[in-house]
């Protein structure tokens, strides 16, 4: 007797505890339980504490109100090509209502899944494997209203729905790998000949420009030297107009000029005129008679210069005289080898000249008498 009462107040606590811990109940926040009496639905617990009815109050179900993400595996898809493609999609929802969540179908994830699939052979069927490998958002966005229609009456929001790979059979990524390397190589063909192109016009372009710099760079040289030969040419013209020349001087620089020319090299045959003679003779009358000129006579001072001027002179025209002769010569050779030894037929041949012919004129001598 003394041992019942201690272990009824034992067991009533006990029962009090229990019964307290079925009355109160916990639910962390984004969460709601649905609650049954005797098996009927009652109502739905938020987050928060809660009082139940022990023993008779439960708790049937409880729902995760944030949005989840399911990833479902690879399905397999036949596309309107007749290729097998493997498609792996993910899945993003929410529970908006828990109570249809619970009591509108038996596993809302399983049905989500085989309603992404049986829609995805839909939406992939209709499509061949190159547009389905470039529309994926146009998937998505059928997928994804067609989802969101149906899991609506289960108290379910699919709020995204994404296409993870598209698999296509190996012999196809092999196919696709060729046809990627032909497109990239005759890409770079396309810029390598485009460079080239541009290389060659620039190229050509450089090099006009180089000739038109050139030629106008020869042009302008031209011009500066034809102005410069025009200046020295003007200027020669006016010292020897300034400077006023007489006869003997001329005659004197002829003479000087005519042995360099019969030395020439390139000088074989000579075509001597008749008049060479009379002409040879005519200049040793103007150096003769230089003296005798107007306005030619040398002054006192300048007697030793004219001296040996007439030195130089005499000089020159012996050499001019022998020039002549050795010319002479040769055109009576080259005469005889082109006649065969015979004489030819014209003008007799002038006199020899000599020297002192040229200094000592004849009417240089009837005008000093």
């Amino acid at each position: 007797m003394e041992f019942v009462f201690p272990v009824l107040l034992i067991g009533i606590a006990l029962i009090s505890v229990i019964t307290l811990a079925k009355a109160l109940r916990i639910v962390p926040q984004q969460r709601q339980d649905v609650v049954e009496r005797l098996g009927r639905y009652k109502r739905t617990l938020n987050p928060g504490l809660n009082l139940l009815v022990p023993f008779i109050d439960s708790v049937r179900t409880k729902v995760d109100m944030r949005e989840q993400v399911v990833s479902f595996p690879p399905q397999p898809v036949i596309t309107s090509d007749n290729l097998v493609v493997s498609i792996d999609t993910v899945l993003y929802f929410k529970v908006v209502d828990s109570v249809r969540a619970t009591y509108e179908i038996s596993n809302f994830l399983q049905a989500i899944e085989q309603l992404t699939v049986t829609t995805l052979r839909n939406v992939i069927g209709s499509l061949d494997l190159e547009r389905a490998l470039t529309s994926r958002e146009e998937i998505n966005r059928h997928l994804s209203g067609v989802l969101d229609e149906t899991t609506g009456r289960w108290g379910i929001k699919v709020t995204r729905v994404e296409i993870k790979a598209i698999e296509p059979p190996p012999s196809i990524r092999d196919s696709m790998e060729k046809q990627m390397r032909a497109e990239r190589d005759r890409r770079a063909a396309i810029l390598n000949a485009e460079g080239h192109k541009q290389s060659q016009i620039l190229t050509a372009e450089g090099e006009k420009q180089a000739a038109v710099l050139r030629a106008d760079g020869d042009r302008q040289a031209r011009i500066l030297q034809a102005e410069g030969q025009a200046k020295a040419i003007r200027t020669v013209f006016d010292a020897i107009h300034t400077a006023n020349p007489s006869q003997k001087v001329l005659a004197y620089q002829y003479l000087q000029a005519l042995p360099q020319i019969a030395n020439g090299t390139a000088n074989k045959v000579w075509i001597v005129p008749a008049e060479l003679t009379k002409a040879l003779e005519g200049m040793g009358g103007a150096l003769g008679g230089l003296s005798q000129m107007v306005g030619d006579a040398p002054s006192p001072k300048a007697s030793d210069d004219a001296s040996a001027v007439e030195r130089e002179a005499a000089e020159a025209a012996q050499a001019a005289a022998a020039a002549a002769q050795e010319i002479h010569n040769e055109v009576r050779v080259a005469e005889a080898q082109a006649t065969g030894g015979k004489a030819p037929q014209g003008l007799p041949a002038p006199e020899p000249v000599s020297p002192t012919s040229l200094l000592n004129d004849p009417a240089d001598q009837r005008e000093r008498g």
